[in-house]
């Protein structure tokens, strides 16, 4: 079967948003061009639910047949809540006319948090547009109230069986860090869990009795799994995995934690005991491949902690929904993205480690031709760098990647400083005036590529986000080494970024890049464009219009700076999009155009 990039960018990909205790799933598919919601039966029925415009994502109301359903407009991120009843369950997908409205008001972002019996939990940031803050909604009577008001970014939260007492998880001083609050309802006093200058993460705090577990890596290298005793007791570590970073996600009623272990970028999934710690079996995953963030919705248990659905992707598998027995640990795929495949030939990755002139070393894959490459792309290669930065490639399907390896092209997929999933000190070693240091890791996988039998001379980048920032940086700061670059939604000023991102992303993206105020000079000597003059290398820019996060500004003076030098840049703008391209029609327009220009630069002729 001859596959390309427009045969990968049509597979269908299933994403499990939710479970109620009687195995019935919320999905995502995205077959009908964005994700829409689709609900599985375990006997293996279907009902699709909406067809709106754009993405969105749901939880079931706890105890009801409703779903809340979480959605934007034109990919600009202003999350809106609506419901749909689902008995009688709707005779055909609904549109944005047969939802009913819950909270909604699209100059501002409302994200769903949790459901609980009768009442949705979101934070917004409509008090000031800049900090989020937690409200409770009950359903049936509209009335909400705001649990927490203090300021920063509201990163996760969770309620005590008593409903007296909370969690919230915000945002802390540091990058990559947050800071643990304990929220006394009913007028009782907010209690600082942990530190806002300590850098440490505090990530899905969950109660579990009267203690909370949680995800965290303070005073250590990596994650493990820990219990706090909010009122006093202190921490205590429950699963460990020395060299490795563990997630947990403990059932609702605490008795059973599922384990994530991060094994170089390869998910392995266990049950450990709740209390104790202690394993108590492992889940059987279909491929060798990734499950929840980054990329991926994290893992939901059922309210009655009996079933789990899980989001699980690999090189070979685009999407697929898997729903866990916690009692017998059978894992059963309930909606599968690989017969499309039809056993077309895949790439799977290799795992490398690229060495670095200050004595460190580089996580890489790299994904070999995985068809007959055209004779005149033999031996080049192309760079895919993850956004983030505190991201991580890891061993899941992309499409992108696969149609590069179908076309003739070796991909290296490398973890630059910056990246998670390999301990602090690498996803610190990139913190504000260290940026160009993740740079400069660029220039040594470069150097890296002759050794897999590589021309270095025809090498391109290819990056979204900060991935995208990293393309204009190489190109920039090594323009040398690098034959053409494809920047999605990238950063090519970070002072004009921070100037006119959003005012909520400011606050956020300030303490991991740097402060206007006092990092400025920094800032503009790290910015691409303010070495425009050095770049001479083709460049692809693709780009939404409804972008919040990286505005459009971005590749507009780009594009301009580089056209009025004579270098050769194609910008193309999606006027339906945000942040990504999160339509299949514009995916289909625009990667096989970039695809197209890599063949053009990398050895001529168009790509297959």
């Amino acid at each position: 079967m001859d596959v390309g990039i427009s045969t990968f960018l049509g597979l269908p990909v299933w994403r499990a948003f939710d479970v109620d205790d009687q195995g019935r799933v919320l999905a995502g598919c995205d077959a009908p061009g964005s994700v829409q919601l689709v609900e599985l039966d375990p006997a293996g029925g279907s009902s699709w639910l909406t067809a709106l415009s754009g993405n969105c994502s749901g939880r079931y109301l706890t105890g009801l047949r409703t779903v809340v359903v979480q959605h934007d407009e034109g990919g600009d991120e202003r999350q809106q809540l609506s419901t749909l009843a689902l008995q009688p369950a709707p005779a055909a997908p609904v549109a944005l006319e047969g939802l009913t409205p819950l909270v909604r008001d699209p100059r501002f972002l409302h994200n769903l948090i949790d459901v609980l019996p009768g009442r949705v939990v979101y934070a917004t940031n409509r008090r000031n547009s800049v900090d989020f803050d937690v409200v409770v909604r009950t359903i049936d009577t509209g009335e909400e109230t705001v649990v927490y008001d203090e300021g920063g970014a509201v990163e996760d939260f969770a309620m005590a069986d008593d409903g007296l007492t909370a969690v919230v998880s915000r945002s802390a001083s540091r990058p990559m860090s947050q800071q643990l609050l304990l929220l006394g309802l009913a007028g009782r006093p907010t209690t600082a869990l942990t530190d806002s200058e300590e850098p440490a993460q505090h990530l899905l705090p969950r109660w579990a009795g009267g203690s909370l577990i949680v995800t965290t890596d303070r005073a250590r290298e990596n994650t493990v799994v820990a219990r706090l005793d909010p009122f006093g007791g202190g921490w205590a570590d429950l699963v460990v995995a020395p060299g490795r970073d563990l997630t947990a996600w403990p059932s609702p009623d605490g008795r059973l934690l599922l384990v994530r272990t991060n094994e170089d970028g390869v998910a392995r999934l266990a049950l450990h005991d709740g209390t104790s710690g202690e394993w108590l079996r492992t889940l059987a995953l279909p491929d060798e491949g990734w499950v929840g963030e980054p990329g991926l919705p994290a893992p939901v248990w059922a309210p009655g902690s009996r079933f789990l659905a899980i989001s699980f992707s690999s090189p070979g598998v685009p999407g697929n929904v898997l729903l866990v027995d916690a009692q017998s640990g059978s894992v059963s795929t309930v909606a599968d993205s690989t017969a499309p495949l039809d056993g077309a030939a895949v790439a799977r990755p290799t795992s490398h480690r690229v060495p670095t002139p200050d004595g460190r070393s580089i996580p890489c894959f790299v994904y070999g031709p995985s068809a007959s490459p055209q004779p005149e792309l033999a031996g080049s290669s192309v760079l895919h760098i993850h956004g983030g930065p505190e991201s991580q490639s890891v061993c899941a399907f992309n499409p992108v990647i696969q149609g590069l390896a179908a076309a003739g092209h070796t991909v290296v997929v490398p973890n630059v400083r910056g990246s998670t999933g390999y301990g602090r000190s690498w996803y610190s070693a990139d913190d504000v005036r260290l940026r160009l240091d993740s740079v400069a890791d660029l220039a040594a996988v470069h150097s890296f590529l002759p050794t897999l039998g590589l021309d270095p001379a025809r090498a391109a980048l290819w990056g979204g986000s900060y991935g995208g920032y990293m393309v204009l940086a190489g190109l920039s700061f090594q323009p040398g080494l690098w034959a053409a670059g494809v920047d999605i939604v990238g950063i090519s000023s970070l002072v004009s970024f921070l100037e006119n991102t959003s005012a909520y992303r400011r606050s956020q993206r300030e303490p991991e890049y740097g402060s206007l105020e006092r990092d400025r000079d920094f800032l503009e000597a790290a910015s691409p464009l303010n070495r425009v003059d050095q770049m001479r290398a083709p460049l692809f820019v693709i780009h939404g219009a409804n972008d919040p996060r990286v505005p459009l500004g971005e590749a507009q003076q780009l594009t301009a700076a580089l056209r009025a030098r004579g270098v050769e840049c194609q910008l193309l703008v999606y006027l339906d999009e945000g942040h990504g391209l999160a339509k299949r029609a514009n995916r289909l327009d625009a990667y096989p155009r970039a695809l197209d220009f890599l063949a053009r630069h990398l050895g001529g002729g168009p790509a297959r």
